[in-house]
């Protein structure tokens, strides 16, 4: 394990520091959440977060690797859960963040966060990234995940495509939605209709398209949210 531990060590002693405890309880109720809050805002956290970062570079993937899930596994408030992606994410480390052997850690982090604050950014940034890796790969990856028994990652594998725009895969996404069309969970609904309605923002006329064509098996929820954008521009007069 090459984690560094100077750098986990000093972030968690920042955020210690700066913690609200009146603010920390609003937000684990605000979340749901059975891991506490410190009760640190989300800025005032990216900013610590890149302050540290900066005082304590990382010289390998493995060492980028081992610090992100020590960060994540060994968090006792869920601001070290952001600290994490902030860190997967991290500007400086774009090279390891888009290495095809980086799923596994995304996958740990969806899989064990298991929560729309900790999946749709690693889903939409981490996961979405290494289509520019190797689409073909991922989109086999994806197709697995899109009928996984775990519901984060289907919700992975129907959000991953969020910042392609033109480049979506529109095969992908339709059956990764179709293969969780009929799931009433309200994430995977919620899903389904937020994917369609980012593509709408590149081709608003074929998510409607697809939407028409498709009316009998998306959930209402889902048909609202693709077409929240084509209404609103007047594109579609109501929801099919």
């Amino acid at each position: 394990m090459t984690a560094n531990r100077a750098l986990i060590e000093e972030v968690t002693a920042h955020l210690a520091a700066e913690g609200d405890p009146e603010r920390a309880e609003s937000q684990q109720r605000y979340m749901k959440s059975s891991m506490p809050y410190l009760g640190v805002t989300l800025p005032r956290t990216t900013a610590i977060a890149k302050e540290v970062f900066a005082a304590h570079p990382l010289a390998s993937y493995e060492e980028w690797r081992d610090t992100v899930l020590a960060l994540f596994r060994g968090a006792t408030h869920r601001e070290l859960w952001y600290v994490a992606e902030e860190l997967a994410e991290w500007r400086a480390y774009r090279e390891y963040a888009s290495r095809l052997e980086s799923l596994s850690i995304y996958e740990a982090i969806i899989t064990e966060g298991a929560w729309w604050d900790i999946v749709d950014g690693t889903a939409a940034y981490l996961v979405g990234g290494l289509f520019a890796s190797d689409a073909e790969w991922m989109t086999a990856r994806m197709r697995e995940w899109s009928v996984d028994p775990h519901l984060w990652k289907r919700r992975t594998a129907i959000l991953c495509q969020m910042r392609r725009k033109a480049d979506t895969d529109l095969g992908l996404l339709y059956d990764c939605i179709e293969a969780n069309a009929g799931d009433k969970d309200f994430f995977i609904r919620k899903a389904i209709g937020w994917a369609l309605r980012e593509h709408s923002k590149t081709d608003p006329h074929e998510v409607i398209r697809y939407v028409e064509a498709h009316r009998d098996i998306l959930s209402p929820l889902s048909k609202r949210e693709a077409l929240k954008r084509a209404l609103k521009d007047g594109l579609v007069e109501r929801v099919p």
